[in-house]
This record gives C-alpha cells, structure tokens and sequence, in this order.
C-alpha cells in the first residue's frame, strides 16, 4: 500500500508540474506517464478478479426436459393439451425441487419389492443416496456451507448403518441395492489400539483384580451349584414317587 500511495503521489506531482503547458502537455501526461508501470500496477490493482464459474456434472442431467412433472404424469387429459401448456408443465419448467421428485422415484423403482413398497430398507436407502447426491453438487458450488455439509454426513451415517445391516441380513438383496444404485460400500476399518506401556501395564493390573475377584467368589458359586443339584434331585425323587403311587395305566 505505500508503494501504491507512493507511485500515485509521483503521477499526480508530474501532472500538476506540466498542468500549464496546454493540451500538449497534459497529452503527453497522459500518453507517457499513464503507460508507467506505476500507474499499470494501480490499475491491475483496483480492477476486481473475475472467477470463471465451473460447471459441475449434476445427477439431474439425464432427465429429459420433455418429461412431464410428477403431478401431472397421470392425468388423462394432458394428451389433449396444447404444445405450450405441455411444454409449462414439463421438466423444462421446473425447478430443482421437483426434479428431485422424479429423480427420487426413478431410484426408487429400481430398488423397491412391490408397487405398494414405501419403506423397506431399500427403499430408503435409495431416498438418502438421491439427498446426499444433490448435496454433494450444492458443496461443490459452494463449500463453505457447513450446515448442508452436516446434513449430508448424518444422512451418509444413516445410509451406512442401513447398508451394514441389510449386508448383514440379506445379502443378495444388499449387493442388487448396491449395483442399482452404483453405491461403493466400503468396510469400516477394524478397531485397533496403540499399544503402550501404560496400557500394558493397566491390562495386567485387571487381569489380576479379575482373578482375585473370581477367587473370592468361588466358594459362594460351589455352594450355589451345590443347592442347585440338591433342588434338582429333590425334584426327581418326588416326581419318581408321584409315578409309583399313580402306578403305570393299564
């Protein structure tokens, strides 16, 4: 800043010096000082830095624009409409909420049981993945926008735990999910500790209070199995007894 200040202070000096010499001069001002590189580099330096906007592959694109939206797909008399009122009612008028509809059903046609199936674990599963896919492109856009950014990692958790549990149960059904879908499940890592000497030493300090502990607590189990066997012989010799008395039937 103060060589800008310094350079622009220069310029102004120069100009006010030959100000009398007419219009030649002040010509002259502007023809060879303005070209210093004092007054280039003030230039580049208040001009604003245009960023080019990239443009960012969306999910959305294979839908065809003269798809009609999701409440007007089965209605009869939209056959006999006219090309402009199609054409309003269509994808191509829009807006990004109900092309997520339709993208939303396409995904979850792919993966549902039945026609009445509104909320299997695939089905949900297919519901995340279309949320979490559009909030990936707004992130791109603009990726300083945390709250979205904490929305898409609790709905990624809660896609994970789905995935976990129907590979668990169904495995057929969680690997057609995955291929419908085109979902990389990845395993979570194992659980691993860092072995330390203080752990080690902690470790063995349980181990001995565990075995001191059980130590102590044998002669009550003994004496617990004991009265247990003693009930359960009991319990034979009176249903023995109840036999005899009966006598066998005839």
């Amino acid at each position: 800043m103060l060589a800008l200040r310094t350079a622009l202070g220069r310029c102004l000096a120069a100009a006010r010096d030959v100000a009398g010499g007419g219009a030649a001069a002040w010509e002259l001002v502007r023809g060879g000082t303005a070209s210093s590189p004092f007054i280039q580099r003030a230039r580049c330096y208040a001009r604003p830095v245009r960023r080019k906007k990239k443009d960012f592959p969306s999910h959305l694109d294979d839908l065809p624009p003269t798809m009609l939206k999701k409440d007007y797909t089965n209605v009869t008399i939209i056959n006999s409409v006219d090309d402009v009122v199609k054409r309003l009612l269509s994808l191509e008028m829009a807006n990004q909420k109900e092309k997520m509809k339709i993208k939303t059903q396409q995904l979850v046609e792919k993966v549902r049981r039945s026609p009445n199936d509104n909320g299997s674990f695939e089905v949900q599963i297919a519901m995340l993945t279309a949320k979490i896919r559009t909030y990936e492109e707004h992130l791109q856009k603009h990726p300083k926008d945390k709250n979205n950014r904490r929305r898409m990692l609790m709905d990624m958790d809660r896609r994970k735990k789905l995935l976990a549990y129907l590979r668990r149960v169904r495995y057929d059904v969680f690997e057609n999910t995955c291929k419908q879908l085109n979902i990389q499940y990845t395993l979570p890592p194992a659980y691993s500790r860092r072995i330390t000497k203080r752990w080690l030493i902690k470790k063995a300090f349980c181990l001995k209070v565990f075995k001191e502990a059980q130590k102590l607590k044998a002669p009550e189990r003994l004496k617990q199995r004991q009265e247990w066997r003693e009930r359960a012989r009991a319990r034979a010799e009176k249903e023995k007894q109840v036999q005899q008395s009966e006598g066998t039937p005839v």
